[in-house]
C-alpha cells in the first residue's frame, strides 16, 4: 500500500532581519531626539523601527531631490532658527511640508514653504493677495513659522508634541493627550490605539528619519544668498539689470513678487540674491550718489570670527567704522558670528589682497 504524502501548510511568517542597528546606521539619532525633546530609548522602539525599514529608501530618495531644491532657501531657514535661538532641526518641517518648493499649493490650500492655509496666514500677518503672497517668502513665512512653532512649545511644553501639532492642530493634538492620559511619543502614536491619526502619527516619524539622514550628510551648497533691502515697487527686472543676472534667476529667488514688482505698501522689502553679487548691489542700488564718495571704490569680503570688532576690522583693512556700517546697513556696532561683511578698501589694499 503506497502512503499518502502528508501534505503540511506551510505558513510564511515575515521575520525582519536587520544586518545594523538604526542607533548604528544613523549615528546623529541622540543629537535629533534631544533636540525634539524625546528619551534616546525611542530608536529601539518597534513601530519607529518598522517605520525606518519601510521608508527609508523613498525618504532618502526626497531628502536628496528636496536638497537640491532647496539649496538656496535651506540656508536661510536655517540661519533664521539659529539667529532665533531655534534648533535649525526645526528646518526639516518645511523640509517635508514642502520640499522646499516655496511656491507649492496643497489640495487644501495651503501654500508656501511652510503650508500656511489663508486663515492662518492672516492670523500670523503674512500678506496674501492676487500680486503678493508671503506664504512663498522664506524671509516672512519663517519668521511667522517661528512665532507658531513657539507658540506650540509653549503650550505643549516639548518640541515633539509641537511639530504634531502643528500637523494635526492644537485642539486635535490636546484631545489625543487627554484620551490616551500620557505625553509619551510611543503612547500617543503606537498604531493600534489610534490616538490621533495616521497622518500625523507618520507625520512626526517622517520628520526624526529626515533629520537624521540630513544630519548625517555634509552639505555643500553650490551658492550661497544673502538677503538685501529694495524699496517698495520696485521691479525685479531692474535688480536683476544692475546685478548682471537672468530676470527669471532673480526670480526663483524671490517668487512671493508673483508680478515680478516689489509692492508698493511698504517702504522697503528683503530681497534674496547670491551672496558673489552683493559688491554689485551696493555699488550699484544700495548707496544714494551723495554718499558713494565718502566710501572706498573697492571691496572684500569677510566672515567674523571670534573677537572681532568694527574697530578692529577697520584697523585691519585701513578701512573706517563708518564705511562698515553704511556699507554693511548694520543698526549698530554689534557682529554676528559668521555674518558676511563686505569691507570697502583703496585700490592699492584691494590689489594687495588681491596677489596674496
Amino acid at each position: 500500500m503506497r502512503l499518502r504524502h502528508l501534505l503540511v501548510p506551510f505558513i510564511f511568517i515575515p521575520v525582519l532581519l536587520f544586518s545594523i542597528s538604526l542607533n548604528e546606521k544613523y549615528p546623529f539619532y541622540s543629537y535629533v531626539f534631544s533636540e525634539f525633546g524625546i528619551d534616546e530609548s525611542y530608536i529601539y522602539d518597534e513601530n519607529f523601527e518598522k517605520f525606518v525599514y519601510e521608508n527609508e529608501k523613498k525618504i532618502e530618495k526626497f531628502y536628496k531631490g528636496a536638497t537640491q531644491r532647496g539649496e538656496i532657501v535651506l540656508p536661510l531657514v536655517k540661519k533664521h532658527l539659529i539667529d532665533n535661538d531655534l534648533s535649525d532641526l526645526l528646518a526639516y518641517i518645511s523640509m517635508i511640508e514642502s520640499g522646499f518648493t516655496s511656491d507649492i499649493v496643497s489640495p487644501k490650500k495651503a501654500v508656501g514653504l511652510w503650508q500656511f492655509m489663508p486663515a492662518t496666514a492672516k492670523h500670523y500677518k503674512l500678506e496674501v493677495c492676487n500680486g503678493f503672497d508671503e506664504r512663498c517668502d522664506p524671509d516672512s513665512s519663517t519668521k511667522a513659522a517661528m512665532v507658531y512653532l513657539r507658540k506650540l512649545h509653549k503650550q505643549f511644553g516639548k518640541w515633539y508634541l509641537a511639530v504634531m501639532a502643528y500637523n494635526c492642530g492644537e485642539g486635535r493634538l490636546s484631545k489625543a493627550i487627554k484620551k490616551a492620559g500620557s505625553k509619551e511619543l510611543n503612547i500617543l502614536i503606537n498604531p493600534y490605539d489610534k490616538y490621533l491619526p495616521r497622518e500625523t502619527r507618520e507625520y512626526i516619524q517622517k520628520i526624526l528619519l529626515i533629520a537624521m539622514i540630513g544630519e548625517g550628510e555634509i552639505l555643500d551648497f553650490q551658492s550661497s544668498t544673502e538677503w538685501v533691502e529694495v524699496e517698495g515697487g520696485t521691479k525685479l527686472s531692474t535688480i536683476a539689470k544692475m546685478l548682471d543676472m537672468k530676470i527669471s534667476a532673480l526670480q526663483r529667488l524671490n517668487r512671493q513678487f508673483k508680478k515680478g514688482v516689489v509692492p508698493k505698501n511698504k517702504k522697503q522689502y528683503k530681497l534674496v540674491i547670491p551672496e558673489e553679487k552683493m559688491v554689485l548691489f551696493y555699488m550699484k542700488y544700495a548707496f544714494p550718489e551723495e554718499k558713494k564718495t565718502i566710501v572706498k571704490p573697492y571691496f572684500i569680503s569677510h566672515y567674523v570670527i571670534l573677537g572681532d570688532t568694527l574697530e578692529h576690522l577697520a584697523d585691519e583693512y585701513n578701512s573706517s567704522v563708518d564705511e562698515l556700517i553704511m556699507v554693511n546697513q548694520l543698526e549698530d556696532d554689534t557682529l554676528t558670528l559668521d555674518k558676511f561683511l563686505l569691507i570697502p578698501v583703496t585700490k592699492k589694499a584691494f590689489e594687495t589682497y588681491l596677489n596674496e
